[in-house]
């Protein structure tokens, strides 16, 4: 059974709880952040905690800890669990509210350790098919816990037989998926949304770990751009680096995961494999 950290103790899976008054509750006040680790070690964060204070920034949310704080206990909770590799979520909440909607003093802190899942190994070998939905996130930079749309719009992903739902905005901008970042492929050129979106942890480390291969674009894309695509993909904590070989109801990159979107995932996977170790 997984242990968690739930303001301040640390608690057995089955005995986590939270007060019904916390405003995480009661009108889904919070934020959060998710990440995995490689070789045991949390992967880049210092980033995606640096993210967690900032969303709560951007919704007005009191986050006392330091990222040093939050840090530690993030460490001393994954030294109570034994997975192999671990899921890390960390929330913040509102707090117990007086009248039932405005932030008390005191936020709460949990962290929840789980054992970390893998898509099937045929998204990665075959593509996967993502659809396409009209729109745009509240607050796109804020990481909180309002996924009420991307629910909605991620069941009707489910039943057309994708596993992502891509945000487009009514003038035709792709923007980023319900849990996941886009990049396209054009002539060998690789793109990315550049406004509106949540900074994506594994987006940002791509850029980065791309740049002595491909050309690089981050800017405004469009719809139509994606539809004429060589190649796509996704990028996010869980899911790595996912290609994409269909979009809506159109096959792109000839129905399967093309030579750009093969050297992304070499690149990446390469380079979580020596995250964390020594020498």
């Amino acid at each position: 059974m997984a242990v968690y950290y739930i303001d301040g103790t640390f608690v057995d899976e089955g005995e986590a709880v939270l007060p019904v008054r916390d405003l995480i509750i009661l009108r889904g006040y919070g934020v959060f952040d998710f990440l995995r680790t490689y070789n045991g070690r949390p992967f880049h964060l210092e980033e995606h905690l640096t993210r967690l204070r900032n969303s709560a920034r951007l919704i007005g949310l009191h986050c006392p800890w330091s990222n040093d704080e939050l840090a530690s206990i993030v460490h001393q909770t994954l030294a109570r669990n034994d997975f192999e590799e671990s899921n890390i979520r960390l929330l913040v909440t509102g707090g117990d509210s007086e009248d039932g909607i405005s932030p008390g003093p005191n936020p709460r802190l949990v962290v929840l350790i789980g054992d970390a899942l893998r898509f099937p190994e045929t998204c990665y070998r075959d593509g996967v098919k993502i659809i396409t939905a009209r729109l745009n996130r509240y607050i796109p930079g804020a990481k909180s816990i309002d996924y009420i749309r991307a629910i909605v719009t991620l069941k009707d992903a489910k039943a057309a037989g994708a596993v992502e739902s891509i945000y487009v905005t009514e003038d035709d901008h792709v923007l980023e998926g319900t849990t996941s970042n886009l990049f396209i492929v054009k002539a060998g050129v690789v793109s990315t949304a550049s406004e509106d979106i949540l900074p994506g942890i594994t987006r940002d480390v791509l850029l980065k770990i791309l740049k002595p291969e491909f050309e690089l674009q981050v800017r405004p894309v469009l719809r139509q751009e994606l539809l004429d695509a060589d190649e796509a993909f996704l990028a996010s904590s869980n899911k790595e680096v996912m290609p994409v070989v269909a979009v809506d109801d159109q096959a792109i990159a000839g129905g399967r995961p093309g030579p750009v979107t093969r050297k992304v995932m070499s690149i990446f996977r390469d380079y979580t494999d020596r995250y964390g170790r020594k020498g």
